[in-house]
């Protein structure tokens, strides 16, 4: 095989999503986001409910709006205060659309600011679980007298209703808890229907979307699986594909999609780094080499990675030394592949929307993002990301509908850096190899407990730190092993999950008996926050 010169990643425009009656992105909803928290939930439940949407920033150019072509528009809450001056606001043209609006919570009070009514700070703030009586019927909440359990988090609230407007529901702190004025479409609530803890919140804005909006329930697995494959094959023609592939969902649905495209035209490169869970190296060649037939190039790193990791303590320099490591393998081996064009990649919405600069978010660093920050400009191939549209949890779905273990495509999170990051301070070869084991009998347990797909994620982290024992008669002064589980809907709040002390009992017998090194097992009670749910 001839060796071609290393070339240069140009980031290719990303095709807008296609317009026509027969494709799932025909009927689609704008959410325009004020800086809320739950911003990513309000879009995960209008997808949910079969309806593409995309996000975007208040402060987008009209044209923009207009051009995406929507249905329907949802105004996030955020934590502004609508009477100030220079707070965020909706383009003015938006209210000259005729397209339906809900604001949700700032989303309201900016929405009744805009047209003519007044907001203030409230008296009495709002935070947690509420009730509203609603008062009159309407299109939004149904019909009047039902107590609807719902979940608050506001210090203002509206004071006047602008003109056509009437109050739908109130609640004891909030005499405007949700406004409406059917005529236009038009409507606001105060609290956050897309919370689980807002009981009826999802058939909230499945009427907006379904019923006031007219929106068709076709964004679903089957018409995204034949979206994504029609697209690729028309941008990729006849040109050849590679993918990084690590094991993690994103990657191996990227997989999925593509082979399912273009068959033979793909090649994975999946880098061993030496830090993945036990056997998972073999598991990712049996699923798609031997099971689906994709083309993967196996790269052993293990020793390259340790080498460059020795003596480094630090969890950013370890992301990096572990980031930059596997784009020059990747970077190595892909140079040996003759013809390739295009460059694929397991980017995700979440990713697209929390990227630092990308159009459509600020979000503060908290830790760097594995799978953000590219290849070498050097290298010339176009960039193709067939997930960027999709949430993790559609991701998931798809995954199943092509064929994917179920166990791979729901599996806990794993991070990209691997055990690297679940071994604290120095990452040696000893304390992976112990890592591995441990973290497979707290897995396996989980499993024959029933009680894996009961938590969010699940996983043993290593502690350099010795700890005095007992192992027969003997005095033992070995390693220690942290457990953790967490429950957690959207992992930006996380509460650690209370397993049964039966389990843990077995877990940690488990743990001490059959891996060499470790004297003690401990059970991480830290929530999020103050904790992250990884400890580096």
């Amino acid at each position: 095989m001839n060796h071609a010169a290393p070339r240069e990643v140009e980031p290719g425009p990303n095709p807008p999503p296609i317009a026509d009656a027969q494709d799932p992105h025909h009927d689609r909803i704008l959410i325009l986001d004020f800086g809320a928290q739950y911003t990513q939930l309000i879009g995960r439940t209008v997808r949910e409910l079969g309806v593409y949407c995309e996000i975007f920033p208040w402060d987008v150019d009209y044209a923009v709006i207009e051009a995406f072509a929507p249905r329907g528009v949802i105004l996030s809450g955020g934590p502004a205060s609508a009477y100030e001056d220079d707070t965020p606001a909706a383009p003015a043209a938006l209210f000259d659309s005729g397209l339906p609006v809900l604001g949700i919570c700032y989303g309201m009070q900016t929405l009744v600011a805009q047209l003519g009514g007044s907001v203030e700070n409230a008296d009495h703030r709002e935070y947690g679980h509420a009730k509203v009586e609603t008062r009159r019927a309407c299109r939004l909440l149904g019909e009047a007298g039902q107590d609807l359990d719902v979940w608050m988090s506001h210090g203002d609230r509206v004071s006047a209703l602008p003109e056509g407007f009437e109050v739908v529901g109130v609640s004891r702190n909030s005499p405007y808890a949700a406004i409406a004025n059917d005529a236009r479409g038009y409507y606001g609530v105060q609290f956050h229907p897309e919370v689980t803890h807002t009981a009826a919140g999802k058939d909230m804005l499945g009427r907006f979307v379904h019923d006031i909006c007219g929106c068709a329930a076709d964004w679903v697995p089957a018409n995204i699986i034949s979206a994504i494959v029609a697209d690729v094959r028309e941008r990729v023609g006849k040109e050849e594909v590679i993918l990084g592939l690590s094991g993690g969902v994103d990657s191996s649905v990227v997989a999925a999609l593509l082979h399912e495209a273009i068959g033979d035209q793909l090649t994975c490169i999946f880098v061993d780094t030496g830090l993945l869970r036990l056997n998972e190296g073999d598991q990712v060649m049996a699923t798609f080499a031997e099971h689906l037939g994709v083309r993967v190039i196996r790269v052993d790193a293990e020793d390259e990675f340790l080498a460059r990791l020795a003596g480094v303590a630090d969890p950013e320099d370890k992301r990096r030394i572990i980031g930059n490591l596997f784009v020059e393998i990747f970077e190595r081996e892909s140079a040996k592949i003759t013809g390739a064009a295009w460059l694929a990649q397991g980017t995700i919405y979440p990713d697209v929307i929390e990227s630092a600069g990308n159009k459509h978010g600020k979000a503060k660093v908290i830790k760097s993002h594995h799978n953000v920050g590219g290849l070498p400009e050097h290298m010339k191939l176009q960039l193709l990301e067939p997930l960027r549209e999709l949430f993790k949890d559609e991701v998931r779905r798809i995954g199943v509908d092509l064929g994917l273990p179920e166990r791979m495509v729901y599996r806990h999170p794993f991070p990209g850096p691997g055990l690297g990051v679940r071994i604290l301070g120095e990452v040696k070869k000893e304390y992976a190899d112990i890592l591995r084991l441990a973290d497979a009998i707290y897995l396996e347990e989980l499993e024959k407990h029933d009680l894996y797909d009961q938590v969010s994620q699940a996983f043993a982290v290593f502690l350099p730190v010795k700890s005095v024992g007992v192992v027969g008669d003997n005095r033992a002064y070995e390693y220690v092993i942290a457990l953790r589980a967490v429950e957690t809907v959207d992992f930006m709040t996380a509460n650690w999950a209370r397993l049964p002390y039966e389990m843990l009992a077995t877990v940690s017998s488990r743990i001490i008996n059959e891996v060499r090194g470790i004297s003690r097992v401990t059970y991480d009670i830290s929530g999020k926050p103050p904790a992250t749910i990884e400890w580096e």
